[in-house]
């Protein structure tokens, strides 16, 4: 049985030419028959990739003899060998969209905060708080205990943010997120704007999670590939599943996306409340506006 791995990282690191590191990067995925998400800036570079486990593991022995990316924290976890469709390196203004300008998180950012340090200060029962900077429907299936969650629709509303964080400002602050690196941009931005005492978690939830599996973190981790959901130790009976179907209330860590055309939006809906295609009407008040106007559908 062929082993495959997901590898998930990402370096701030000045690129003085993304397009050069795009192409270069291109080819080594397509060497070693990587499929994924990779966007390069400026600012650095951001990727998920899957690949057989031998693949997987000559690409990160390549991409740290670049001494532009020495010391970039990895996270691998087991892939399915279709957690991607195809291999998509792309060239943006940013590695994360993140709608702030002037942000050099080389000068600016939060402090590192180890999973294990992080674990000390919630046994000790410190006083913190974690402020979880996904997107809103990323935190329904899963999410650190009375943690503060951001719900955003996308990260580009970090601006928006500061008016429901300002009373925040003299306190210790943990920012978190999957794998790092909207934690790290969300930390300086708050630094930038007043906050004193800002960490972020070094590695992000899914590192949280390797080590302290089905403690501190509560129910599944949204991920951006075809698993949309992954944990360890998921059998584990201690484990609790915190996502609700939006249709009925059930416990769910199903997600799909909604059947009307106009819409698309990603919620969790459990089997017994889709149709026999595995589709359904999110809860946003959607209806099925495309049938019921088919003269407005896309060509």
């Amino acid at each position: 049985m062929k082993n495959f791995k997901v590898v998930l990282f990402y370096k701030y690191v000045e690129i003085e030419n993304p397009q050069k590191l795009r192409e270069a990067q291109q080819e080594i995925c397509q060497k070693l028959n990587l499929k994924g998400r990779m966007i390069v800036a400026s600012e650095g570079i951001n990727a998920t990739l899957e690949g057989l486990e031998e693949n997987i593991k000559e690409y990160c022995r390549q991409l740290l003899k670049d001494k532009r990316f020495a010391g970039t924290h990895i996270k691998i976890s087991d892939g399915t060998g279709s957690a991607f469709p195809k291999l998509s390196i792309k060239v943006r203004s940013e590695i994360v969209a993140s709608g702030v300008d002037d942000l050099d998180l080389n000068k600016v950012t939060g402090k590192y905060i180890t999973a294990e340090q992080l674990h000390n200060w919630i046994k000790d029962k410190k006083e913190f708080f974690i402020v979880d900077m996904r997107n809103d429907y990323e935190q329904v299936v899963g999410y650190f205990e009375n943690s503060i969650l951001s719900q955003m629709e996308n990260f580009r509303e970090l601006p928006k943010l500061l008016p429901k964080l300002k009373h925040l400002k003299g306190k210790t602050i943990v920012t978190v997120c999957t794998g790092g690196v909207r934690c790290e941009k969300a930390s300086g931005f708050l630094v930038k704007n007043g906050f004193s005492d800002v960490y972020q978690l070094y590695g992000g939830i899914v590192t949280y999670m390797e080590k302290y599996p089905n403690e501190d973190f509560k129910g599944a981790l949204y991920v951006f590939d075809n698993r949309l959901v992954m944990g360890f130790n998921m059998s584990d009976p201690k484990r609790e599943i915190v996502g609700i179907c939006a249709s009925c209330g059930k416990s769910s860590e199903n997600y799909i996306n909604c059947k009307d055309d106009f819409c698309h939006r990603h919620f969790i809906c459990c089997n017994d409340c889709v149709d026999e295609n595995n589709k359904a009407l999110c809860p946003m008040g959607c209806r099925d506006f495309s049938k019921e106007h088919p003269e407005l559908q896309y060509a």
